[in-house]
């Protein structure tokens, strides 16, 4: 019995032993990450910028282009609204005279309350909106506004837009891909 008892006394002590040597040998081994590893993470975040930069640009452009295309169509419904709300004067020559404060009083042919106030700033989305062109027939001693051309180009073209749009009181909107007024392709 006592034979055992040494034994098994024996492998106890050889057990402690090894795991006192294996938790020093941790103890030994630096944490964190090595420099190689960092230098390794660091260039596949650049990789994945380098790709993601061109995208985010293209896909900010993209936004512009359609928000421009949407807010001339806004321009139009509203001197639709306008053209039928002030049959007197026709369709408004300025992107104020659709724009107006709903708590300065009742909406007048200058400030009709008809466009939102983003869009009657001429500025919206990296594009400037305007009016121009207005035609003018007199009728009795009245000023009739008979057509306009809205026009949406770009702030700085090739950073906040690529193309300039066009239309008037048809309805057809056209763009120009040099980003200036001289619009003459269909937009779908």
């Amino acid at each position: 019995m006592n034979c055992t008892l040494l034994l098994l006394s024996g492998r106890r002590s050889k057990l402690r032993s090894s795991l006192r040597s294996g938790l020093t040998d941790r103890s030994k081994r630096p944490n964190g990450f090595t420099l190689m590893e960092l230098l390794i993470v660091m260039a596949i975040i650049a990789i994945l910028m380098l790709i993601a930069i061109p995208t985010v640009g293209s896909l900010k452009k993209n936004a512009n282009r359609l928000s421009a295309i949407q807010s001339i169509r806004a321009i139009q419904q509203a001197e639709m609204q306008y053209e039928s709300t002030y049959p007197a004067n026709g369709y408004a020559c300025t992107l104020a005279s659709l724009g107006g404060d709903p708590s300065a009083g009742a909406p007048s042919p200058t400030a009709a309350q008809i466009l939102q106030p983003d869009i009657t700033s001429g500025f919206k989305s990296g594009y400037v909106f305007s009016i121009s062109n207005c035609q003018k027939v007199t009728v009795n001693g009245v000023d009739r506004v008979t057509s306009y051309v809205v026009t949406g180009v770009p702030q700085t073209v090739g950073k906040s837009g690529d193309s300039g749009f066009c239309s008037d009181q048809f309805g057809t909107i056209k763009s120009d891909p040099t980003g200036a007024t001289n619009c003459t392709q269909l937009v779908q």
